[in-house]
């Protein structure tokens, strides 16, 4: 969308930091929930990107690493205060960081989670890219999203709003086919669920499971041509 970018997106979330977790902590919290409770590894790491204050950050069981990072500084600090507060000994590390540079090597976490995140991106498509990188074969990516509505009265109104999406933060103009057509175009990705979250059906939950790795087929020595 034009006028988002990451400029953009970290001037209003430190606008939004004071008062995130007052305006937002009600309407997304079942998506919060949601999102854990598919990204939940017992004895493994996730990746929470986008933990913004940490909202979800106390959900998790003791027995799930959490990584979390985020491009706002201001709202990392929230969510640094929140671990320290909680006693959250199973946060492992928040980092500033842009989701399409993660400072991660390729396959090193059992699930990756982004509550919120694909409407603030300016590039998708990149993202999604970096976040399949850094997961484990076998892993899921959780997403939840607003998915924009094709008509009607809210698609009406989403439109006047993508019109101030810059100083908003997000996209509020999201259609499923960005996500869909990523996951079509990867044939190591496939969607295991997409389903509606309250409320009122606003957000979408969207798993995306990496295929496990393929391992080289093994030729038994008979099966090679014979050397003449």
């Amino acid at each position: 969308m034009a006028g988002l970018d990451n400029k953009a997106v970290e001037a209003a979330y430190a606008r939004w930091a004071p008062v995130y977790d007052l305006a937002f902590t009600a309407v997304m919290a079942p998506g919060r929930r949601a999102a854990v409770a598919a990204s939940e590894r017992p004895g493994g790491v996730v990746l929470d990107v986008g933990v913004g204050t940490g909202l979800e950050l106390p959900l998790w069981s003791k027995a799930t690493r959490i990584v979390g990072v985020d491009l706002s500084e201001p709202m990392l600090r929230k969510a640094q205060e929140r671990v320290g507060r909680e006693g959250l000994a199973h946060v492992a590390g928040l980092c500033v960081m842009d989701a399409t540079r993660l400072a991660f090597p390729d396959a090193c976490f059992d699930a990756v989670v982004a509550p919120y995140v694909m409407t603030v991106v300016p590039d998708p498509h990149a993202t999604l890219d970096e976040l399949s990188r850094v997961l484990k074969p076998g892993g899921e990516i959780v997403l939840v999203n607003h998915v924009g509505a094709e008509t009607g009265l809210r698609a009406r109104a989403e439109a006047w709003l993508a019109r101030h999406g810059a100083r908003l933060g997000w996209r509020p103009e999201f259609p499923f086919a960005v996500i869909g057509g990523w996951i079509d175009g990867r044939a190591d990705m496939a969607l295991v669920e997409r389903r509606a979250l309250p409320p009122l059906d606003l957000f979408t939950l969207i798993r995306i499971r990496k295929a496990d790795a393929v391992r080289a087929p093994q030729f038994e020595a008979t099966t090679a041509p014979a050397i003449p």
